[in-house]
């Protein structure tokens, strides 16, 4: 029998800060509100991956109707997170291997796309930026601070993307990212990793700085977001058996 996950008790509108909520309130629907409310319970494992969410428990938790929960979840539909089971609810997906395979190809393949194409607009300026987020996670995995490492490295792919005047293309490759990191995601170090990531952003970043935008845009594409070349830190980060080798071993 499968798990049924929902959020804690706490609710959505905090009456101890009535002002704040207000103003929450007058900025967002109540759509927006549900809809960060389940990608933070995702994030944190609250709503496990696997487990089905009870609607009629959540709404209650939330005192909410089920319109605008319905709404949230249809979006969460759309972006991957949850999928919707007729008859029987919505489930918390779990991110398999082969998901992050396709996450890593879209990615690679716009990110290059966006490279490939800035040549006037990712210049010098961009290229000390980039460098300077880099070393700042440099710092971040010296100190253990991961959330902070998390958020500079997103800050230093945007340097670039936001060149784009493809907002679509913006949108997709943040929530392929998000499919990616809210999983829920993992707030420890795979110091290789970590550290192989940053070596890699500082080979993009030197090849920007001397123009050399197709360079960088292939490197990133064929190394940085490769499956195939992250693959043993993938397995390592999302704890994935991995089914090409035990095919291996399992050969005469």
């Amino acid at each position: 029998m499968e798990a049924v996950a929902h959020t804690p008790s706490a609710t959505l509108f905090d009456r101890r800060n009535t002002v704040e909520r207000r103003e929450l309130l007058r900025l967002k629907s109540l759509r927006e509100q549900v809809y960060e409310h389940l990608h933070r319970a995702i994030n944190s494992g609250d709503l496990e991956p696997g487990s089905f969410i009870d609607q009629k428990m959540l709404a209650a938790e939330l005192g909410i109707s089920r319109q605008p929960l319905r709404d949230a979840l249809i979006q969460l539909e759309l972006e991957g997170f949850v999928t919707v089971l007729p008859r029987r609810g919505v489930k918390v997906r779990k991110l398999e291997l082969d998901d992050i395979r396709h996450l890593y190809q879209v990615i690679g393949a716009l990110e290059s796309y966006v490279l490939t194409h800035a040549a006037a607009r990712v210049c010098e300026d961009e290229a000390h930026d980039m460098r300077e987020l880099n070393a700042s996670m440099v710092e971040a995995i010296e100190t253990g601070d991961f959330d902070t490492y998390y958020d500079l490295n997103l800050a230093f792919h945007d340097v670039f993307l936001r060149t784009s005047d493809n907002p679509l293309l913006r949108r997709t490759v943040r929530i392929c990212k998000q499919r990616l990191y809210d999983f829920p995601r993992e707030r420890r170090f795979h110091r290789e990793w970590e550290l192989t990531s940053t070596a890699e952003h500082a080979h993009i970043v030197e090849l920007i700085a001397r123009s050399h935008h197709g360079e960088a845009a292939d490197y990133l594409r064929d190394v940085h977001w490769s499956f195939e070349v992250q693959r043993p830190y993938i397995r390592a980060y999302y704890h994935m058996d991995d089914p090409a080798e035990r095919a291996i071993a399992s050969a005469p």
